[in-house]
């Protein structure tokens, strides 16, 4: 919002300097962007008379003036302005004034051969907007030559370009930055109360109804007779311009003024065109939402297709304005208008804000409205208005109908319980010169009782804080209470020295081993992907959002894998490139026993790893089961886990016969496996493409050991191994990963390492079996192995197989 001071300087008594008051300001969190200072626009420019107009002998264009600006001497000044005559009054930038908006610093000058000491300036060269083509003429007919022009302009000011934040609602008016000024600095406040109008209190035939309560609990309508539209004085409208807004006429102007200075939006509505929407001279203004497929042509110039969330205002049920956001062009007050209908209105803030968003369009009015309207304020604004209506346009107050449901008035403030110890215990110690200290009860009476607050002492030394109504949406806690202490005492007030001693910083232990999985996932060949958390509903066990931003995203997905596969099919046929990728994200379901969540990592891998197609002639060469299985290998390797493989046939997305469940420590760890040739088939997908999925949590426990976090140096045999091979028939329901588990445990002692090197079925295989063949590697960390030593733990591996599985030996 845009604070000028001068305006500012008439609400609340100001000691400090532009720039202290910025300081001050930015540092209680209304962080001041910019300070616009409009007194270096004209310093220089005088207000001058043209005594005598000339046709410049060598330019059709341009005219030699003969202009006194009080200093005596007469200057010859060359313009090239078409309304410039003799006897008027202008601005005139004298002989080296600097013009900043214009850069450019006034020098003697000769024009097609004529001398020019100064300009005459416009109101755009002198950073003014407007819409005369040409210089600026005084109306004033009495002006002192020689004075400065910066006052009867408005560039005495200087304007504070001002943020506030979407919980002060307040601060969105001259009146609130006047309260909050005067709560910082002690300044004394000097708020002007309305006077009084006379309302009549014939109804006449003017009525309201409203349809829609919730969303419009208060409305006033105020019919006003005889007015003269005419150009605003030139008081209200240098404010208007230095609040960044265009004046318009004297009523709109009125109604654009009162929402700077109170924040209450309203709206006139010119009453015969009406009375021409409604077909009748009674009038009934409404409130309700829009019907499908109604229209609305707003103030700028257009049509606006209404939905059902479009919050209208209504005559005889006609639409003529979209409530609380912009008035309709066809009912907007024009030139000659006479009558008009004044709106004070009080909306809800959550149905403007649907209301504004449904139609695109976001103004002034709705901005404060979506922010919340003070309660207590409409009836200030009401009168404000009318009292300046009756002043400047002469117009006459008909009748006035309202419809009012806001809560009892008693109940527009709140009262909040505030501790003293709660105080301290959050905002720490203050700075007290070479001491510190705890705020003290008269500091927070003190800044409580500046913000317009009512401590009541409770117990304890506590109190009970009755908020006032302008803060009503704003201090609902006790912890609000404690902020605006610590914005009112000064944040830089309190302490900041750092620990006495300090330690080194680190990372939770999820995030470390996080960034540990994302390194060795991109080691791996593997890129990183992130999806929306919200998918297409239709799925089991998925949580339905109630209130979703679009219907075809309106559920939580249950898993990575499907997000995953979509990818891999995009990029397949944006790219002609298939992709190697990983996800880390929450997934969500619902069972019996409610709403669950989880932190998941899956990946997709089925582009060709290898580089030197060209002795292929180019294509890209499938990735087998082995090798996504090595991919997934190598990431836990690097983590230092070892993961058992054992089938698995759940999924239904993936191959029956190449799926495996992945456990660790006894404690399922997830998934992986090939996408099923079905599920190929209709992406028309390749047929190498493999999916894993895995449970973080799952993962976290089984690293959170010393032995695999901290990396430890472990000796290594010197002494050369000793190799074994074992081959055997065996029935093909049993697993590799069985049978390494019961090789290990017999050959525990010496054995280092079992491989599976060879698998055959066919020709001289006995039906349902196959043959495997393993690598035992022995090795001892202190001497050379014998085969009397070796040979006794290969003849005890031979039996524990025999025993468990039946195999037949053959070798």
């Amino acid at each position: 919002m845009r604070i000028s001071l001068n305006w500012l300087r008439e609400l609340v008594e100001i000691k400090l300097t532009p720039e202290e008051l910025a300081q001050t300001l930015t540092m209680a969190g209304f962080e001041v962007e910019e300070i616009e200072d409009r007194r270096t626009w004209a310093n220089g420019v005088v207000v001058g008379r043209v005594l005598q107009r000339e046709q410049h002998p060598n330019a059709d264009k341009l005219s030699v003036c003969q202009v006194d600006i009080g200093t005596g001497e007469i200057q010859n000044i060359v313009c090239g302005a078409s309304n410039v005559r003799a006897d008027i009054f202008v601005a005139v930038a004298t002989v080296g004034t600097y013009l900043p908006n214009i850069d450019l610093k006034i020098k003697p000058a000769k024009l097609r051969g004529v001398q020019s000491n100064g300009m005459i300036c416009s109101l755009k060269e002198l950073g003014l907007p407007t819409d005369v083509d040409g210089i600026h003429i005084f109306p004033q007919e009495d002006l002192q030559v020689g004075t400065d022009v910066r006052p009867l302009l408005g560039l005495d000011d200087v304007v504070l370009d001002v943020t506030t934040t979407a919980n002060r609602a307040d601060a969105l008016s001259m009146v609130g930055v006047a309260r909050e000024v005067a709560a910082l600095t002690g300044g004394r406040l000097k708020i002007p109360e309305p006077g009084d109008v006379v309302v009549p209190t014939e109804r006449g035939n003017l009525s309201i109804k409203i349809e829609e309560r919730q969303a419009c609990p208060t409305y006033i309508g105020t019919a006003i007779a005889n007015v003269k539209i005419a150009p605003s004085p030139d008081w209200l409208q240098q404010r208007l311009r230095a609040a960044g807004t265009r004046p318009i006429n004297n009523i709109v102007d009125i109604t654009n003024y009162v929402l700077l200075e109170w924040g209450q939006p309203l709206h006139a509505f010119d009453r015969e065109r009406l009375q021409a929407i409604a077909g009748s001279e009674n009038l009934t203004i409404g409130v309700r939402f829009a019907h499908p497929g109604e229209t609305l042509k707003t103030l700028d110039g257009q049509v606006r297709h209404l939905s059902q969330q479009s919050l209208l205002i209504t005559a005889n049920d006609k639409p003529v304005a979209l409530a609380g956001v912009m008035g309709g062009e066809e009912s907007e007050v024009v030139d000659n208008t006479q009558n008009i209908i004044l709106e004070a209105a009080l909306f809800d803030n959550v149905a403007i804000r649907r209301s504004s968003r449904s139609v695109g369009l976001r103004s002034e009015a709705s901005s404060r409205y979506e922010r919340g309207v003070n309660f207590a304020g409409l009836e200030i604004a009401t009168r404000r208005a009318l009292s300046l209506i009756t002043e400047l346009t002469g117009g006459t107050i008909i009748t006035q109908s309202q419809e009012d449901t806001r809560p009892d008035p008693a109940n527009w403030s709140r009262t909040v319980h505030l501790r003293l110890q709660r105080v301290n215990e959050v905002l720490g110690p203050v700075n007290l010169g070479e001491q510190t200290g705890e705020l003290t009860a008269a500091d927070v009476e003190r800044s409580l009782t500046a913000l317009g607050c009512q401590l009541t002492p409770a117990e304890n030394y506590s109190w009970n804080v009755t908020v006032p109504p302008y803060r009503y949406r704003d201090l609902e806690r006790e912890i609000d209470l404690i902020e605006e202490v610590a914005r009112l005492y000064g944040y830089d007030n309190f302490c900041d020295t750092l620990p006495e001693t300090a330690e080194a910083g680190y990372l939770p232990f999820e995030q470390e081993i996080l960034r540990r999985l994302r390194a060795a996932m991109r080691a791996a060949g593997l890129t990183e992907l992130i999806h929306y958390s919200l998918v297409k509903p239709g799925e089991e066990r998925q949580v339905v959002l109630s209130n979703p931003l679009f219907a075809e995203y309106s559920a939580l997905r249950t898993d990575l894998i499907s997000g995953l596969i979509d990818a891999f099919q995009y990029n397949l046929e944006q790219a002609k490139v298939a992709l190697n990728g990983f996800e880390i994200g929450q997934i969500f379901w619902q069972d019996e026993d409610g709403l669950h969540e989880a932190e998941t990592i899956a990946g997709i891998l089925g582009g060709d790893t290898t580089v030197g197609k060209w002795s292929r002639g180019g294509k890209d060469k499938p990735m087998t089961w082995y090798e996504a299985k090595g991919i997934l290998e190598s990431v836990f390797t690097q983590l230092g886990i070892s993961v058992e493989y054992q089938p698995d046939h759940r999924d239904s997305r993936l191959h029956p016969g190449r799926t495996a469940s992945l456990w660790i420590g006894g404690e399922r760890l997830g998934t992986f496996g090939q996408l099923h040739p079905q599920l190929r088939q209709q992406r028309d997908l390749p047929d190498a493409v493999y999916v894993f999925q895995l449970d973080l949590e799952v993962l976290f426990d089984a690293l959170d050991k010393d032995e695999i976090l901290v990396p430890r140096f472990q000796n290594y045999s010197t002494y050369p191994a000793s190799d074994r091979d074992i081959a055997f028939f065996i029935p093909t329901k049993y697993t590799v990963t069985e049978i390494e588990r019961a090789i290990a445990k017999a050959g525990k002692g010496l054995l280092e390492s079992v491989q599976v090197f060879d698998e055959y079925r066919g020709e001289n295989v006995p039906p349902g079996q196959r043959s495997l063949a393993f690598r035992l590697i022995y090795r001892a960390s202190d001497r050379t192995l014998t085969d009397t030593e070796v040979d006794p733990i290969m003849e005890k591996v031979r039996e524990s197989l025999v025993e468990k599985f039946g195999v037949t030996l053959r070798s």
